[in-house]
């Protein structure tokens, strides 16, 4: 079986690894006594790269992978797959 890869993966790998460095850091700074405000901006930039790489591998998954999976429509279908698609970017 091939692994399954899209475009997106080695820069969502990035920012999981990013985040991580990041949670490391807000580890040692709870450890050695940081005020609490520092703490908390690093965990909020840990917050948002971990959302930004759960929006963009859903995202592409949908781009491609539904488009797939539902193989060629009529255009009412297809609107109303767009649609779905255009609406998930609020989530």
């Amino acid at each position: 079986m091939e692994p399954h890869r899209h475009e997106t993966h080695p820069d969502i790998v990035k920012r999981l690894k990013r985040a991580g460095g990041h949670l490391r850091s807000v580890i040692e700074m709870i450890e050695t006594g940081r005020p609490c405000l520092d703490i908390a901006q690093q965990l909020h930039a840990v917050e948002k790269a971990i959302a930004q790489a759960k929006k963009t591998l859903i995202q592409d998954h949908l781009d491609h992978c539904l488009d797939d999976a539902v193989g060629m429509l009529d255009q009412d279908q297809r609107a109303t797959i767009d649609e779905f698609k255009a609406i998930t970017k609020y989530l």
